[in-house]
């Protein structure tokens, strides 16, 4: 065997047909959109993490983040995510499909309830704080379900696992800031507990490219399955027009 060889056998994921069989091409993705069990989860885009000039970005020069990466950050956040949101949202509410916003917020003024890691990193929007309100062209409306946590993953930090097995929903549609961060955690706690879980590529971001490609090749074929918003809605659409057919 030459060294061409080599490095093509090893670039062969040998677990990839089981892991799409088990969770990427599984029939129940399908099957929960038809049935109304599946639900868009939109992850802390709120004014802490998501705003030029408020919370982490207060302060431009001390932020820790490259000029050139906010740049980045915002304008794909502004120009793509945002509004691949909104579309998704409409789509959601549209067919009557849950809509749930995660953001991160302490339960008291003080901060004291918030995670080590959280305190570590100086992270902090209080009840009432304009680091603690959505982005409002994508925030809640009606009585849609609000999760306030402290701790990058939404499932180990909040009763979101709770709240979902109540409501009977085991499909997730994920989107939100950080790619690498909170919904990366998000999506792999999701899968570990059971739920199909769906990333919109470009329903996410972070503050590199390279970060955002990373991850996303990391949760793919494995975690759950990685597709972009037009996609997504064209098979919202699809699936509940069958089920509309069926009935």
């Amino acid at each position: 065997m030459n060294d061409k060889e080599e490095i093509i056998l090893t670039e062969i994921d040998p677990l990839k047909d089981s892991y799409h069989e088990s969770f990427i091409d599984h029939p129940a993705h399908a099957k929960l959109l038809q049935t109304k069990h599946t639900a868009l989860l939109v992850i802390d885009v709120q004014y802490l993490d998501a705003a030029e000039g408020y919370g982490v970005f207060a302060d431009v020069i001390n932020s820790g983040v490259p000029p050139e990466a906010q740049e980045y950050y915002f304008t794909n956040l502004k120009n793509i995510v945002i509004p691949n949101i909104q579309k998704l949202q409409a789509t959601f509410r549209k067919y009557g499909l849950e809509v749930i916003h995660t953001r991160i917020q302490s339960l008291t003024k003080d901060g004291r309830d918030r995670s080590p890691g959280h305190k570590r990193l100086g992270l902090h929007a209080p009840p009432g704080s304009k680091e603690a309100e959505f982005i409002p062209e994508i925030a809640p409306k009606g009585d849609e379900i609000v999760i306030n946590k402290t701790a990058s993953g939404v499932f180990t930090s909040t009763n979101l696992l709770y709240i979902l097995r109540n409501m009977d929903i085991s499909g997730l549609f994920v989107t939100g800031v950080y790619t690498n961060e909170c919904v990366s955690t998000t999506v792999r706690d999701g899968c570990d507990l059971g739920f199909f879980v769906t990333v919109i590529e470009d329903g996410c971001t972070t503050v590199t490219q390279h970060l955002h490609d990373s991850t996303l090749d990391t949760l793919r074929d494995r975690y759950c399955r990685v597709i972009k918003t037009e996609e997504a809605i064209k098979e919202i659409e699809q699936m509940v027009a069958d089920k509309i057919r069926k009935n």
